[in-house]
């Protein structure tokens, strides 16, 4: 399982030696090994890495279980480094070789595939789940005092004396309240624990909003959808129907961010809407939250003193006056910076933007 701590390992491994990323997609529903491995032979036919190569080659013949729909390696033999990922989501095949690995594609999925916390709830019990990468790791479930009891006759006898049938009815809503206070504190211990990224909750429109309304207002912060569901759901529908909500929620999330940075542009606040202005604010170290569409890419150039990036060809740094190197992607080496120095990523899927933001823009800090 691939966790933002291997992210951040990931990202502080440095060397002056190449490393080989590559990215392969294993969906058993597109294909068996047997086609997955001539394919990779071919991807590696052209790359002059011999150790770098054998060590992918030998992974995916001799030490690859083939469960997962997608493989992520990353090797610098000459630094003894070699990390594996296996994925349940698939994943688009590539190959890149640079002095770092390619982490932009790993980004992407844990801003599209990670941390997903759902809660299924009623008036008895609460059902949790924990899935990440589309993968589901932890379930637990918690039951409360039985309600039906109470209404069956089984509540407080000087309650009914006092108060009959409405004494009765009352006692069942307290019972009821009280098990999903309970199932709140519970969740937000889960979602602690497994440090969840989001949070989705499932039931009737009655029991999600009692929920709702118990949780700590730093998760409940983190709500980004509800939907009706039975709690006695199979974890496959489960994960089905949250990622439909998730993943509607983070597009129209997406589409308020880039709005607001294209009005924070325009106004002359913390927003940049083009490559040169955002590799200015990386540099700066005032990037928040680094947007870009999946799948860009633009070579630049990068200062071989302090790391200014730009797409501009300059004949020496405007920092330090080093000279500058080509590189095939300055926007990977965007993304590395920014996570490094704390911010977040954001990476545009389906995602209907204004027309002044062109591939890539930036929330800044100030």
């Amino acid at each position: 399982m691939f966790t933002e701590q291997d992210l951040r390992e990931l990202l502080d491994f440095k060397t002056e030696h190449p490393v080989l990323s590559v990215y392969l997609n294993t969906d058993p529903s597109q294909g068996s090994a047997d086609a997955y491995k001539p394919r990779l032979r071919s991807m590696l036919k052209d790359v002059g890495l011999k150790n770098d190569v054998q060590k992918v080659e030998q992974y995916i013949n001799f030490k690859f279980d083939w469960s997962g729909r997608g493989v992520a390696m990353f090797s610098c033999a000459e630094e003894d480094f070699f990390r594996v990922f296996s994925i349940a989501v698939p994943i688009r095949d590539r190959i890149r070789i640079s002095e770092r690995p390619h982490v932009k594609p790993l980004a992407d999925l844990l801003d599209f595939y990670g941390g997903y916390g759902v809660a299924l709830v009623d008036k008895i019990n609460a059902r949790l789940l924990y899935f990440h990468l589309g993968e589901i790791l932890v379930e637990e479930e918690l039951s409360g005092e039985s309600v039906r009891r109470t209404k069956s006759g089984g509540g407080s006898q000087s309650l009914g004396r006092r108060g009959g049938a409405a004494g009765q009815t009352n006692y069942t809503e307290e019972v009821a309240e009280r098990n999903i206070k309970d199932a709140a504190d519970f969740a937000a211990r889960f979602f602690s624990e497994n440090n969840i990224r989001r949070v989705l909750i499932g039931g009737t429109e009655e029991n999600v909003n009692v929920f709702r309304s118990h949780l700590p207002k730093a998760w409940q912060s983190l709500v980004v959808g509800t939907f009706p569901i039975n709690k006695n759901a199979s974890q496959a529908e489960i994960k089905d129907r949250a990622l439909e909500v998730g993943h509607e929620a983070e597009r129209l999330k997406q589409t308020k961010l880039v709005q607001m940075i294209v009005t924070s542009e325009a106004k002359g606040q913390a927003g940049v809407i083009n490559l040169e202005d955002t590799l200015n604010a990386v540099h700066d170290g005032r990037v928040q939250i680094l947007v870009f569409r999946e799948g860009y890419r633009a070579p630049g150039y990068r200062c071989k003193g302090c790391g200014y990036l730009t797409t501009e060809k300059l004949t020496a740094c405007p920092f330090c006056e080093n000279k500058f190197e080509n590189i095939p992607d300055a926007v990977e080496l965007a993304v590395h910076r920014v996570m490094r120095d704390g911010g977040e990523v954001e990476v545009l899927r389906d995602v209907e933007v204004q027309k002044d933001f062109d591939q890539v823009g930036a929330l800044l800090r100030y």
